[in-house]
């Protein structure tokens, strides 16, 4: 019998809405749109009713591209996440509201406030993903443009996190009038004004808003990098990660931000690790496998297919036929570009055509056929107990705390979920079945915030 060095750890689940893109089936005839509130509803109150704890929104400053034109299979459905979430913290009374903002093109005084804003009006909900960017193309929408070096993205993100906090302790605990009777709103020293002055920020303000219920947003963050993860082991309350497939590869990474935590002065369970997965589940075993071809040809359409294997090639294929032969000519001698936001950005496309072939030939595949069978099947798939028990394991032997789910249709994706995933998870102990608190800092089990400890 394995032995579960958690053997009280709960499963966290929070839902990722991405918009648009070739792992959502936007096509399906089930699929709802990707702009109307009515689908940010359905989802949001979904995930609350399947206890979530937390509603996350995805951000794009950029409509992507490929061979320079605006691909048309990913443009829509990345709506400002801050009025989103506000507008769905009025119709949620529990579920955390994560915004991924960017410390790139953002600046700290005013995204600060915002981020309070959401905090406060949704009583203590809200999450701040920390992105970085560095890229000239997304950079070319900005006065900033793509002049910041690598290197300097993280030193950047760093001073705004220091900055935002600052901000957000600039009012002292007490500060509000309790009642009515009290002389005044607020006493006259209840919050002082915040200068910082470095390399990227001159900032001098005396800020407007007092803290939420709970300190501070929750600060989540995404980067794999050996810099990001130190970033996050010195900054971030969650990290997400791509390592949602491969129970080893989770745990190696779970073990590697803990050393970092370990090495930054804070507890190893002071980071939440949720990395991104996807679940697909079927009433029986029987059933399962021929749900996960329904999924795949459904993410990987004759169009989708031709667009991938066209950032490949390194040129237009729209004209060829996904059911046919893979290109005979070979790849063009170029990195692959970054502007699609490929996870094989920056690799040698003639040794993925040469590995493509190989396989094509071996198994008689077509130019679709190919293209899904390279693609690495991501997160889970069997039956609602199958998949409840490879959940508890993972969290239980301490390779994750949860899972940021993201659904393959909208809005209907976590309607499975919820009503077969979840009362597994319950039945085993391994999720809760009630909240037991308001704030998002609370459902996540999290300490108060870095600037608050002793």
């Amino acid at each position: 019998m394995t032995h579960d060095p958690r053997p009280d750890a709960q499963v966290h689940f929070g839902v990722f809405f991405q918009g648009v893109n070739h792992t959502t089936i936007w096509s399906d005839p089930s699929s709802g749109s990707q702009i109307d509130f009515e689908t940010f509803r359905r989802v949001a109150q979904t995930a609350e009713r399947g206890l979530f704890d937390a509603f996350f929104l995805g951000e794009g400053l950029r409509l992507r591209e490929q061979d320079g034109k605006i691909l048309e299979l990913d443009i829509a459905g990345r709506p400002d996440a801050i009025a989103q979430l506000a507008a769905l913290a009025g119709i949620t009374r529990h579920i955390g509201l994560v915004a991924t903002q960017n410390t790139t093109y953002n600046e700290p005084a005013d995204l600060a406030r915002r981020l309070s804003g959401l905090d406060l009006i949704s009583g203590g909900r809200a999450g701040w993903n920390a992105v970085t960017t560095d890229n000239a193309w997304t950079g070319e929408n900005f006065r900033r443009g793509g002049y910041l070096d690598h290197a300097l993205r993280y030193e950047r993100a760093g001073e705004f996190l220091a900055t935002a906090r600052a901000i957000w302790d600039s009012w002292r605990d007490g500060a509000i009038a309790s009642s009515q009777q009290s002389p005044s709103w607020a006493d006259e020293d209840a919050v002082r004004p915040v200068e910082r002055s470095n390399d990227h920020f001159q900032v001098q303000i005396t800020p407007t808003l007092p803290r939420s219920a709970q300190g501070h947003p929750v600060i989540f963050q995404a980067g794999d990098s050996p810099t990001g993860r130190d970033f996050a082991a010195a900054n971030a309350d969650v990290i997400f990660s791509r390592h949602g497939t491969h129970f080893d590869d989770a745990l190696a990474f779970a073990d590697d931000i803990r050393a970092r935590l370990r090495a930054a002065g804070r507890p190893e369970d002071d980071i939440k690790i949720l990395p991104g997965t996807q679940i697909v589940l079927a009433e029986k075993e029987s059933e399962v496998e021929e749900k996960v071809r329904w999924v795949k040809n459904g993410q990987y359409t004759g169009q989708t297919a031709l667009s991938l294997a066209g950032q490949v090639w390194g040129r237009d294929l729209s004209h060829l036929d996904p059911d046919g032969p893979l290109p005979k000519e070979d790849p063009e001698h170029r990195p692959i570009s970054e502007t699609r936001g490929s996870p094989r950005h920056g690799q040698d496309p003639q040794s993925i055509a040469r590995e493509w072939r190989a396989r094509a030939e071996a198994e008689n595949l077509s130019l679709r056929e190919t293209v899904i069978a390279t693609t690495e099947r991501s997160g889970f798939a069997g039956t609602p107990a199958q998949v409840a028990d490879e959940l508890a394991r993972w969290v239980r032997q301490g390779a994750v705390d949860g899972f940021n789910i993201s659904p393959y249709l909208i809005p209907t994706g976590l309607d499975e979920i919820v009503d077969w995933l979840v009362p597994e998870l319950q039945e085993r102990g391994v999720y809760r079945t009630e909240y037991t608190g308001t704030t998002l800092r609370h459902h996540l089990g999290l300490r108060a915030p870095l600037t608050h400890r002793t």
